[in-house]
This record gives C-alpha cells, sequence and structure tokens, in this order.
C-alpha cells in the first residue's frame, strides 16, 4: 500500500455546546495541525499515488475556509458540537470530494488541537 502525506496547521475558534466542558463552553482559539495521509495500492502513469500539487491546493483551500472563524457559525458545523471528532470527518469528506484521483483507496485526516491530543477519520474511497 502506497501512502502519501501532507500537513498543514492553522488557528480558528469554537466553543464546546451540549454538556459542562469546563472552560471549553466559553469562546477559545486551537492552533490546529492538519495532517492528510493518502493510501492506494496503485500509482498512476506517471509513478504517482495523488498529484500532490493537487492536494496541496486543495488542503489550502479548506485551512483558508477555516482559518481564523469560529467554527461554531459554520454551516457544516449546523446542529453540530464543533468537536474535534466532528471537524476530522468534516474536513476529510470535503478534502475528499475536491481531490480527484481513481489511485486512491482511502484517506485519513488527524486534527491535532494541541500538543497532545488529537482525533481521526478514516474515509474508504473504494477505487
Amino acid at each position: 500500500m502506497y501512502q502519501l502525506a501532507v500537513k498543514r496547521d492553522f488557528i480558528a475558534r469554537h466553543f464546546l455546546i451540549g454538556g459542562d466542558w469546563g472552560e471549553e463552553n466559553f469562546e477559545h482559539a486551537h492552533h490546529y495541525a492538519i495532517e492528510v495521509l493518502l493510501e492506494g495500492s496503485r500509482l498512476d502513469q506517471h509513478g504517482y499515488l495523488v498529484d500532490i500539487v493537487d492536494v496541496e491546493s486543495n488542503l489550502e483551500k479548506l485551512v483558508k475556509h477555516y482559518k481564523d472563524e469560529l467554527l461554531n457559525d459554520l454551516p457544516e458545523f449546523a446542529g453540530l458540537n464543533p468537536s474535534i471528532e466532528h471537524f476530522t470527518r468534516i474536513f476529510c469528506e470535503a478534502l475528499a470530494e475536491a481531490i480527484q484521483a481513481d489511485t486512491l483507496d482511502r484517506m485519513t485526516i488527524k486534527i491535532w488541537e494541541n500538543d497532545i491530543a488529537w482525533a481521526s477519520y478514516r474515509l474508504e474511497l473504494g477505487a
């Protein structure tokens, strides 16, 4: 299985809802780090799993969408607690829709919200 990974970081804000989460119930910022892991069992005619320039471009667009935003105010989080778990799924599905590569079997998004805490979401792409 081939793997390709890219990483970006940005700052965004959120506050948690639906429970007593202490200080997390109040608006605060995280310095998020996004790790994208792409996997596939075959390469394209150029010997690439995926065009890394395309991946980086689409990743940058998504990062720009979330950078400096209050996640609670974004439509994709409507009705959801903006947890890191929800964020990984939302981010993964959006990036998978943007990247066009028939060599990919799965995509995993890992989002670090600080130096010690992360969550991930893996999407089977069925290539």
